[in-house]
């Protein structure tokens, strides 16, 4: 290994070796742990709830403060990551998101819980943009780099779909606090494989972070998630809009006071390129469906053909494949095809997803939802590791950090954003045909099925108006995408197929020594 911190293994575009192979099976741990952590902790909540007794306010604050946390500082951490060191603060964060999984694990009230998911918010903002920087470094042949980026690009969403399974396998066996202790083992060995098999990589000449932009920052981005999430449960109401006004005024602030700075947090320059726009806009689009379609597939698995939480995880076996397919085959085709066209394909091919998932009809229904949401997951397998390259292959080496915690910020967001968005229109449309109801039944699908004394008759009927309001969200989504896959089309229509090498002058990382 290089003993100066600015050296990679990979400088002047030279090809991977094993080495840089086997690091990226590193990278994709803590990733995995991520995407993990995301399911692991749904499946938990009824054992966790009977323990430590949370209100409905608290219970909510153990779900959703880990995901506000991590999107707001995720730009912060990738600039960090660009001045201290990429492989430093991945290792710093994985240590504190293990020690902190800890403290999650044994919690005795649900206070301390809700600030053990925040702090493990801040140790996870560490690693997606410390992973994906370090995919530049070690990959600078421009054809190695898109697959590597396909197949880490995978790994958070295997951690999400592996959830219920391992999840179910843990709950039948341990307490609920099993769940968060699956982190130290993969901790364990990020941290001693990190430093042999990871280069080091930070910025020549980069300043101190400037916390005035790290304030605006968090300005913008947290309240524009807790507007998405209030809404996703309360509806648009005056709190979310005041919330939105503060986060676009925040934002507006911040894009003004980086452009003024000789040493951004974020260089919003970087996003002006037709590229690496439109592939941010792909991305969050793609991100509100497969969200939001994620949630009500999961819902329906559970809900209208009541499958138990592993069986419903099984189920997400098949789309889970269809993703790994498409992010590693996406990148292999775009060496022939041009990128925009394999994206525009693919999108087509999730809008077909979309309209599957319109012909749901109730219960079993499983093999059509399933085949529904694989070509869902196919489009975002391959949106997700073309788009991500995009993004962060057409920017320096010294602002590769900020631009992949842009790109994951906008993802995070996205997700949000379409549980928010697509759960809430299917509540509206289940309310609007059960208002007849009694209040628990006429509430949610959840309620009604927990209601005592609720007749077949009526239940099936809260599962049919659960299933159109899905039809309607996905008929919804797949014009949405339908549309975005011609403007994918068009607009990256002048990207070439890979092949060559970066530049030297892109891909060699500056001497900070």
């Amino acid at each position: 290994m290089p003993e100066n911190p600015g050296e990679t293994a990979t400088a002047h575009s030279s090809r991977a070796g094993p080495r840089e192979w086997t690091g990226l099976g590193v990278l994709a741990l803590p990733t995995m742990l991520l995407g993990l952590d995301v399911t692991l902790l749904y499946l938990a909540l009824p054992a966790l709830s009977a323990d430590l007794q949370p209100t409905s306010t608290q219970a909510l604050w153990i779900l959703d403060s880990y995901g506000l946390v991590i999107a707001g500082l995720l730009v912060t951490m990738g600039a960090i990551g660009d001045r201290l060191g990429r492989r430093r603060l991945l290792m710093i964060g994985t240590a504190a998101f293990g020690l902190v999984s800890i403290v999650a694990a044994f919690a005795p009230s649900a206070e301390i819980l809700i600030a053990a998911r925040a702090l493990l918010g801040v140790a996870g903002a560490t690693l997606m943009p410390s992973c994906l920087a370090l995919i530049t470094n070690m990959f600078t042949d421009v054809r190695q780099r898109a697959l590597a980026i396909g197949v880490w690009a995978t790994t958070f969403a295997l951690g999400m779909a592996a959830g219920p399974l391992v999840g179910g396998v843990l709950l039948e066996s341990f307490w609920w606090g099993s769940a968060f202790l699956l982190a130290l083992p993969i901790a364990a060995l990020v941290l001693l494989a990190a430093p042999v098999l990871l280069p080091e990589y930070r910025a020549a000449d980069s300043g101190r972070v400037d916390l005035v932009s790290v304030a605006l920052s968090l300005g913008a981005i947290l309240p524009l998630v807790y507007a998405i999430k209030h809404a996703a449960t309360h509806g648009f109401d005056l709190q979310t809009t005041v919330t939105l006004v503060a986060s676009a005024v925040f934002t507006l602030a911040f894009v003004h006071r980086q452009r003024r700075l000789s040493d951004p947090l974020l260089d919003v320059a970087l996003f002006t390129d037709r590229s690496s726009g439109t592939a941010l806009g792909v991305l969050l689009v793609g991100l509100v469906g497969v969200g939001g379609a994620l949630y009500l597939v999961t819902q329906h698995l559970q809900l209208v053909e009541e499958l138990s939480p592993l069986a419903a995880g099984a189920w997400m076996g098949p789309p889970a494949l269809a993703m790994v397919v498409a992010a590693i085959g996406a990148p292999l085709l775009a060496r022939r095809v041009r990128p925009g066209y394999v994206v525009a394909g693919t999108l087509v091919l999730s809008a077909l997803g979309y309209v599957l998932l319109t012909q749901v009809r109730g219960p079993d229904s499983i093999g059509l939802i399933v085949g529904g949401f694989a070509l869902v997951y196919l489009g975002f397998g391959a949106v997700g590791a073309l788009g991500s390259d995009l993004v962060v292959g057409t920017t320096p080496a010294d602002r590769a950090g900020s631009a992949a915690a842009m790109s994951e910020t906008v993802q995070e967001l996205g997700v949000a954003m379409g549980v928010a968005m697509l759960g809430s229109l299917t509540t509206l449309v289940y309310r609007d045909q059960m208002t007849d109801a009694a209040p628990a039944v006429s509430e949610s699908l959840s309620g009604a099925m927990s209601a005592p004394q609720v007749s077949p008759a009526l239940l099936a009927e809260a599962k049919e108006a659960f299933t159109t309001g899905l039809n309607i969200s996905a008929a919804i989504t797949g014009a949405a995408i339908l549309a975005l896959a011609v403007l994918a089309a068009v607009v990256l229509r002048h990207v070439p197929p890979s092949g060559g090498s970066i530049p030297a002058e892109a891909a060699e990382p500056a001497n900070s020594g």
